[in-house]
């Protein structure tokens, strides 16, 4: 590979990785202007998946054949995890800190790995098993901290919600990774974002969130949010993906809740505790070795 190609996508990682940290911040903002945390994750997906249709629209002449009821049922399943990941995630941005938020979202390794353990009875080597041990560690001390701190509203909910949504994220990319070798990329986006924004959607209209946000500072925080994180935050990385390692890829994303805790702190003026900064590391360590056990297994 061409020493440029590789630096081009080196800086595309790194700026995608900056923009996604954003997100966390993007959120609260758009809470503390009393938007519902279910309306801020269906507006993001709905504006996502707007412009995508637009997209897959103008390229209706190079949709993919060969498309069938299974690849549509597989995209609503996933599409269904994705919203449950976001609406549990953002949720949680209510209740604790945005540092612990971002950090136990980012344990999807974790999960995988235990879904390849208990229905898979895959093996793990042992690098998957010190760095799952050491995630585990990083998070209980990360709970403890919290609860005894008292940081966020409800941190033990707050915290409970972003374990969930880890795990609902962990669900959508083991059903999108099928979907994913069967169909082009903007065409699987497409269909998961829109299942997604159309289950939210739903699931605002039932708990009575039926009104949209009446300030043009709030639509600009919440378009942000989709055309930001959403849109070319996870397009940067996919691009990385086809030019770099994705051991390489999956470590640098750790980066995420790094820069979401220094924009928190600096934004917000959230304290972070000794024992939190601990949990911390050794969270984001244990992601680290787990990532780098499944690529070498």
């Amino acid at each position: 590979m061409p020493r440029t190609t590789t630096y081009t996508a080196g800086l595309v990682l790194t700026a995608g990785i900056v923009i996604i940290a954003t997100a966390s911040i993007l959120i609260r903002y758009a809470q503390l202007a009393n938007v519902p945390s279910l309306s801020i994750a269906a507006i993001r997906l709905g504006i996502s998946a707007s412009v995508l249709s637009i997209i897959v629209g103008v390229r209706a002449a190079q949709w993919p054949r060969g498309m069938t009821k299974r690849h549509a049922w597989l995209a609503l399943l996933s599409g269904t995890c994705l919203a449950l990941h976001f609406a549990t995630w953002i949720t949680s941005l209510q209740y604790t800190s945005v540092a612990s938020s971002a950090a136990l979202v980012a344990t999807t390794p974790l999960w995988v790995g235990i879904v390849a353990r208990v229905m898979f009875k895959e093996v793990l080597n042992r690098y998957r098993i010190v760095g799952m041990a050491l995630t585990i560690a990083g998070s209980i001390g990360i709970a403890i901290s919290d609860h005894s701190a008292s940081v966020g509203i409800h941190p033990v909910l707050g915290n409970g919600l972003a374990i969930i949504g880890a795990i609902s994220g962990s669900a959508y990319f083991l059903l999108g990774r099928g979907l994913r070798n069967e169909v082009p990329l903007l065409h699987y986006i497409w269909m998961t974002y829109g299942a997604a924004a159309l289950v939210l959607l739903a699931a605002a209209i039932a708990f009575g969130y039926r009104t949209l946000p009446n300030t043009s500072t709030t639509w600009l925080v919440l378009a942000g949010l989709a055309f930001g994180p959403q849109l070319l935050g996870h397009t940067s990385i996919n691009y990385a993906m086809r030019h770099l390692s994705a051991l390489l890829v999956t470590i640098a994303l750790l980066g995420e809740p790094v820069g979401s805790a220094i924009l928190a702190f600096a934004l917000f003026h959230e304290q972070v505790a000794v024992l939190q900064i601990i949990g911390l590391f050794g969270l984001l360590v244990g992601i680290a070795v787990t990532a780098i056990g499944e690529r070498t297994q």
